[in-house]
């Protein structure tokens, strides 16, 4: 379980990868047992940066004392006239940077060294692989994607709003930390189809997309005052996709819909087809085309996987 100490520590190490890797967290969630990232991964340089850039990365990750005594590496290699045994050992960090695999280990292992240490445990923590879903970044996938992941809390039943939620990519934001804020400022311009100027109207603007997603969900407290969860989201979906029918965004965003963590591919039917066909080496050879519509909702929206069943957990 992930307390309060926990998902501080969390969210200081996924700050800290996101810095050293070079990727940009658009939005995220932790919750008590498990969490969600919403990245966006740049291309890498197509040539090896300089000691001195490598270098300012690893200041987010390590120890002044660390970092001297690479330096003192480099300086030696140097003196030697190692030009190859220099950029061997800077290839070492810069095969870590701008790549999804390697900001998720480290997330992972640094957690998982701190968190055993302050509870005096040994071994794995976390239970398998990471589940990963590429998302289109250029419009509704990406702000859909975004809003099932700041709405786990309201789903849970924590919060009635995620900006209460200080665990999560908008409630960062509303708080005023500085990457959340650049976030929720590219997730306004994906809302827009378009720039956004200034924070203030990013935030207004990603706060409406999240409020008409879902507003729907916030309907009652219990009598201690909290939020109940409440079945009727659940059951009243699969009632409509019982019928074959399809779901406003807002409604289908109060289950825990499979496609946003089992899809593989989520986008339009042509960026769905073009990861197909970039990565046709890893679906089945009798597969012709890779774009299948998401069940039960009115957007159209496509995933690489056709699933059918228990589409609502």
């Amino acid at each position: 379980m992930l307390r309060f100490a926990e998902k501080e520590r969390f969210v200081r190490l996924l700050r800290e990868a996101a810095a050293f890797c070079g990727v940009r967290v658009l939005t995220f969630c932790v919750l008590d047992n498990h969490f969600h990232i919403l990245v966006e991964v740049p291309a890498r340089p197509a040539q090896l940066p300089g000691a001195e850039a490598i270098l300012a990365k690893l200041e987010a990750l390590t120890s002044r004392q660390d970092i001297q005594r690479l330096r003192g590496e480099i300086a030696a290699l140097r003196s030697r006239g190692d030009a190859v045994g220099e950029r061997d050992l800077l290839q070492r960090y810069w095969r870590r940077m701008w790549n999804l695999g390697e900001f998720m280990k480290m997330i992972k292992q640094r957690y998982s060294r701190w968190h055993n240490a302050r509870h005096g445990r040994r071994g794995t923590l976390w239970e398998g692989r990471y589940h990963s879903v590429v998302v289109d970044g250029a419009g509704e996938a990406c702000v859909t994607m975004a809003a099932y992941i700041d709405l786990n809390p309201v789903r849970a039943g924590i919060v009635r709003d995620p900006k209460d939620y200080r665990w999560c990519g908008y409630g960062e934001a509303v708080a005023g930390q500085g990457g959340a804020r650049e976030g929720v400022g590219i997730l306004a311009a994906a809302v827009r189809r378009g720039t956004v100027e200034g924070w203030k109207c990013s935030m207004a603007t990603y706060r409406l997309h999240l409020y008409l997603e879902g507003n729907d969900r916030r309907e009652k407290l219990g009598e201690d005052g909290r939020p109940t969860r409440g079945t009727t989201g659940r059951e009243d979906a699969l009632k409509v996709l019982a019928a074959n029918g399809r779901l406003p965004m807002g409604q289908y965003l109060k289950c825990r819909v499979r496609y946003f963590h089992d899809g593989a591919v989520l986008g339009t039917l042509d960026f769905v087809e073009k990861v197909f066909r970039g990565r046709r080496d890893h679906f089945g050879p009798q597969r012709r085309d890779g774009a299948r519509r998401m069940r039960g909702v009115e957007a159209e929206l496509y995933a690489a996987r056709d699933l059918r069943k228990s589409l609502f957990a």
